[in-house]
């Protein structure tokens, strides 16, 4: 991908995505990761899913206004919906999510871990570093430092592709 780099504003949404909506996104993004999965391989979707614009916008194409600030969360909803049922075919899990779902990453992927065959502890506690530098780069988002929130990992827990 291009190494374009710019910023955009985007303001705070309050409610909830529609049923409707939601489900057209876990059914699109379950397709989309799928196709992008067996034509290019899981790394490329990784890869192309920790981009910051092309990751707003396959929120887009998923339905969600561009500028939605719950486009993240919401994308990454919408894929573990989708994914989770294709996860040994695809080599890919989602874990976590937004409030009390986040609180079960580590229990998440110490199953996962031991249904494939990976240290899930280690990833739970990488899970827990990371969820801890993405809080304190929120809260420091009011000083003249500006650390980029760009990658889905960091904004909706752990999105990993097993070997």
């Amino acid at each position: 991908m291009a190494g374009r780099t710019g910023s955009a504003l985007l303001p705070l949404h309050g409610g909830r995505v529609p049923g409707w909506l939601a489900d057209r996104m876990t059914r699109l993004g379950a397709v989309m990761s799928q196709a992008i999965v067996h034509h290019y391989g899981r790394d490329e979707l990784l890869r192309r899913l920790a981009h910051p614009f092309w990751f707003q916008s396959l929120g887009a194409v998923m339905g969600m206004d561009w500028h939605s600030s719950g486009i993240t969360t919401s994308v990454m909803g919408a894929l573990k919906r989708g994914l989770a049922p294709l996860q040994d075919e695809l080599g890919i899990h989602v874990c976590g999510g937004r409030g009390r779902f986040s609180r079960q990453t580590p229990h998440e992927l110490a199953l996962i871990g031991e249904r494939v065959g990976f240290d899930g502890a280690e990833f739970a506690k990488t899970s827990r570093l990371v969820a801890k530098v993405d809080s304190a780069a929120v809260h420091d988002a009011s000083s003249s430092i500006f650390i980029p929130l760009s990658s889905p990992t960091m904004a909706a827990g752990p999105l990993f592709s097993r070997e």
